[in-house]
């Protein structure tokens, strides 16, 4: 069934296209894992998030607080201002014919008596100023300009106090207006004084604000730091035991939380003891793992080494028997080849059985001086005679490359990856054997790693031109009794423990052996540091 939203596209053979796989989508670098959800503090310390929080909560209270504290003052403020503007206006007496001011014209007049030195009046009749005049706050009038005059007449003004700015050095006043027949009275006072307040109160606002702040961030940080140094503690717990190595051996995993940060009244307290308890049950398991591990080396250990006996009286009787000098019937000799034949492959996998369980139980290894150049050289001409049907080829340097370590082991080192080359691979398959030396920083080009020698690394690779090695066994191709006869071709029969023992052999001279395997061409790459 087609999908109706996505269209066939027929290819230039009027066939539609084979149907594309499906790939799996990848969210936040793994499939089917769901990405972190994003946000301006991801990424951030616990410590980080809680200063920040408590700030931002600190500054938006006191914005909130501080802008209402500024309205209402302001508010309390303009109405008792408004009070005083409509008790003055209601003093004033409009009086046509004369003037209310006291003394004569000019600079000798003055407020009348009762009202504040710094109020303005305009008065008005028929059109035409009768009164114009403001008084500033030590008395001293100021005529109101013709601009002044007609803001004032155009502002509307009616009973209710207004502010209306009048520019210049008036500024904002807070005014009202009464009407007694054709005569308009306008009279008010300045909100300077108010200004004045409400800007040292906003002023106070924000130095205390900026203060409180200051004092908070580093209160808080305090504060959150120390809260959190147990937690710091259960974490520096947590980063030791997880670069333990954990994977095989005898561990003794004594790291634990402080008793002091165990307190099960605390959130912290009880993130310790819970790891803590982990701990005790890793520790316990750990502990069981080894003694197991240890029964079943020690086991494996003694019956390889008791069967040592029996399988070289069964292979011994049966070399006898085919010397015998009566006539031996055909099916009787085959047995007895048999017989001969797995008795002596049997004693080849005890002996391998018997030297893992050495090498796991950690059988310390002569340390002397081995050439590599040597040592290749004698097993190839052994491979040589062993295989005839493949050809064989060495790649040595100039001079003799020398490592530390047990040259009986690296012997079979390298005969065993010479004997897996020869029973893996067809006739006909050429096999070469290398040694060079690298820095300590690897090989250039190489995808293997470097051992981290600190004088570099000696490097011994084996390669063959055969099949390859099935992709799927790459990974588990060093484990024990692991045969790649699906992809190779097996000559002969093999105990599945030769490339195990390269391993263990390799990692007992603190170095590693690694494979890379494509159809054509496959490598085994052993890296020995020098020291």
């Amino acid at each position: 069934m087609t999908d109706p939203q996505r269209p066939v596209l027929d290819d230039a053979r009027g066939a539609p296209p084979p149907p594309v796989a499906a790939e799996p989508i990848v969210v936040g670098g793994a499939t089917g894992v769901p990405a972190p959800r994003g946000g301006p503090l991801r990424g951030w310390t616990l410590r980080r998030k809680l200063v920040f929080s408590t700030v931002v909560l600190f500054v938006l209270v006191t914005l909130l607080t501080g802008l209402g504290t500024l309205v209402t003052m302001q508010r309390s403020l303009e109405s008792t201002l408004d009070q005083q503007v409509v008790s003055q206006a209601s003093r004033l007496r409009p009086d046509l014919d004369g003037d209310i001011f006291g003394g004569g014209g000019g600079g000798g007049r003055r407020p009348p008596p009762g009202l504040g030195g710094d109020f303005l009046l305009l008065q008005v009749s028929d059109g035409l100023a009768r009164q114009n005049l403001a008084f500033t706050r030590d008395g001293t009038p100021t005529q109101l300009t013709t601009q002044q005059m007609t803001a004032l007449v155009g502002a509307g003004l009616s009973g209710r106090p207004q502010t209306v700015d009048l520019g210049g050095d008036l500024g904002r006043y807070r005014l009202v207006a009464t009407t007694s027949g054709s005569t308009t009275t306008v009279s008010g006072l300045p909100t300077a004084r108010v200004d004045a307040q409400v800007d040292q109160l906003r002023d106070l606002i924000l130095g205390l604000g900026v203060a409180g702040l200051l004092v908070l961030g580093a209160g808080t940080t305090f504060l959150i730091r120390t809260s959190l140094r147990p937690l710091e503690r259960v974490a520096a717990t947590a980063t030791r035991v997880s670069t333990l190595p954990l994977s095989t051996g005898q561990v003794r995993l004594a790291e634990r939380v402080p008793v002091a940060d165990t307190d099960r009244r605390t959130e912290v307290g009880q993130v310790g003891a819970a790891l803590n308890g982990l701990l005790d049950h890793v520790d316990s398991a750990l502990n069981a793992r080894h003694a197991s591990e240890q029964r079943l080396r020690q086991f494996v250990a003694d019956a390889s080494h008791e069967l040592r006996t029996p399988l070289a009286s069964i292979r011994g009787y049966a070399e006898l028997s085919r010397r015998e000098r009566e006539p031996v019937p055909a099916s009787i000799r085959h047995a007895l080849d048999r017989i001969e034949s797995e008795s002596g492959r049997m004693g080849s996998l005890v002996e391998d059985l018997l030297l893992l369980a050495r090498l796991d139980a950690g059988r310390q290894l002569q340390a002397e001086p081995v050439d590599l150049t040597r040592l290749l050289l004698d097993a190839v001409s052994d491979a040589q005679v062993a295989g005839r049907d493949h050809r064989w080829q060495l790649d040595l340097p100039d001079e003799a490359v020398e490592v530390t370590g047990d040259e009986a082991s690296l012997t079979q080192v390298v005969v065993n990856l010479l004997a897996n080359a020869r029973v893996h691979t067809p006739p006909g398959t050429t096999v070469t054997a290398r040694v060079l030396r690298s820095d300590v920083q690897g090989i250039p080009g190489s995808a293997f790693p470097s051992s981290g020698g600190p004088h570099g690394d000696v490097v011994v690779e084996i390669v063959d031109d055969g099949p390859g090695i099935d992709a799927a066994l790459l990974p588990n191709i060093f484990g024990r009794f692991t045969r790649g006869d699906t992809a190779r071709v097996r000559a002969g029969g093999s105990t599945g423990l030769g490339l195990s023992i390269v391993q263990a052999v390799v990692a007992a001279h603190h170095g590693h052996v690694d494979v890379e395997s494509v159809p054509g061409h496959t490598v085994f790459r052993v890296t020995l540091p020098t020291g």
